[in-house]
């Protein structure tokens, strides 16, 4: 017995000796240690600073996602509606099909493109479920670094969401900007933005925001889209629109597809990403779509067939509960009705604190021009406050935005518009 005790003793010992090398080599050897600290996210840094701010009047004008009158999230009565159908039908959760469920896919192709697509009813489009807009944007990305055979340069407005340069760099696919805000009038750029258009090389890709532009909140008019798409055309460029606010410009989900629309009456070959975040309050689910617009069936099934493999090596099968509550509110005629109700009705609030904004600033005799706050849609408003503005609005007001002066207007309300009216006034009269 005692000679056990001894080996066993001896067997420890020499463990105790493995395990103290093993740490040691560890702490000489980090395989990591390459890897830098990245730099934080401009509009979650705002936030966590509006967080650890104590102050009682405090207001979060950074939050890229809608609240209502009370500053609290919003869940849509069509979404809560829909919800309860779908928990009475005792549905599986079972893998969803690679590229998400056909009617899910036929329903948000139909909502972005027309009804009356004939993409669509020539069988020439592709469409599939993503993880929301950003998911869709990186798929087609993605696609676009394995499978275009032109130019990969993805052109982007200037300014444009911070994700989009990110993706690209990601994926090492080089882009460059074109024209597209003007500062001087707060507006759009057209001309600077056709000319730059001329000289991207033919082939090459170039992002279009379809409605309520992200940040400037700037968009073309219907006669500046037509002019967009012919030049766009002539120089045999791939559009790529990103529409993650359809519904959220002008409170018709119509009127807000119209240069998607436009592009693919015109002729275009176009690639189109939707999300479902903003427009239907479906932020944590993560729903949206890509879709391509083809020339031929032939390339449309080719299409499909690749981006199954792309996704399948990503995250193998879309999410099923987003999905599955979008597909009965655009199937269910009552609840579709309801849900466009729903939309008209965020955007008009929205329009609504643009409307008293503006009114609040220039009551208080303000010498500067603040009309581009109404003229300016959607979510996002770029005020033209300077950063110097901007750093003193949040020290002396305690009100969070990012330096380049962009507002989410989601964050003002009955109860904050004056004073928000008032600390612009301040800080752009002095």
């Amino acid at each position: 017995m005692p000679h056990v005790l001894v080996k066993l003793s001896t067997q420890l010992l020499a463990k105790s000796n493995v395990d103290f090398m093993n740490i040691a080599s560890r702490a000489n050897s980090n395989f990591w240690s390459n890897v830098q600290m990245g730099p934080p996210d401009v509009i979650l840094g705002v936030t966590e600073a509006f967080k650890k701010d104590k102050s009682p009047k405090k207001v979060n004008l950074g939050v890229g996602a809608y609240r209502d009158d009370n500053n609290k999230p919003y869940i849509l009565p069509s979404v809560r509606q829909a919800e309860e159908i779908i928990f009475k039908k005792c549905l599986n959760h079972e893998y969803a099909p690679i590229g998400g469920d056909a009617t899910y896919a036929n329903l948000v192709a139909k909502l972005g493109l027309g009804d009356n697509s004939l993409a669509i009813k020539e069988k020439r489009n592709v469409t599939i479920q993503t993880l929301s807009g950003t998911g869709a944007l990186r798929v087609g990305f993605e696609f676009i670094a394995n499978h275009y055979s032109h130019s990969k340069e993805i052109w982007l407005p200037a300014p444009t969401w911070g994700n989009h340069p990110q993706i690209c760099n990601m994926l090492r696919i080089p882009h460059k900007k074109y024209r597209y805000y003007d500062p001087r009038t707060h507006g759009f750029d057209l001309q600077g933005c056709c000319e730059d258009i001329c000289s991207i090389p033919p082939g090459s890709i170039i992002l279009l925001h379809a409605c309520a532009h992200n940040p400037t909140g700037v968009d073309p008019k219907p006669e500046e889209w037509q002019t967009l798409s012919e030049v766009i055309k002539e120089k045999k460029l791939l559009p790529f629109f990103d529409m993650a606010y359809q519904g959220f410009a002008t409170g018709n989900v119509d009127n807000d597809a119209f240069a998607v629309r436009l592009f693919e009456k015109d002729g275009h070959q176009l690639m189109l990403a939707q999300s479902f975040a903003k427009n239907m309050g479906l932020y944590g689910e993560r729903v949206g779509a890509l879709s391509f617009v083809c020339a031929d069936q032939d390339t449309a099934a080719n299409i499909m067939s690749q981006v199954k493999i792309l996704i399948r090596t990503l995250y193998s099968n879309p999410a099923i509960n987003g999905s599955r509550i979008v597909t009965e509110i655009l199937s269910n005629p009552e609840l579709r009705a309801q849900w466009l109700c729903d939309v008209k009705e965020m955007a008009d609030r929205i329009i609504n604190m643009r409307k008293k904004l503006r009114e609040g600033i220039e009551r208080r005799g303000n010498k500067l021009k603040w009309q581009h706050i109404t003229d300016q849609i959607g979510m996002f408003c770029y005020t033209g406050l300077k950063p110097d503005q901007v750093a003193r609005i949040t020290k002396d007001f305690h009100i969070y935005l990012t330096k380049d002066g962009r507002i989410s207007v989601a964050g003002i309300s009955s109860s904050n518009v004056d004073y928000v009216a008032e600390a612009i006034h301040k800080v752009t009269s002095s």
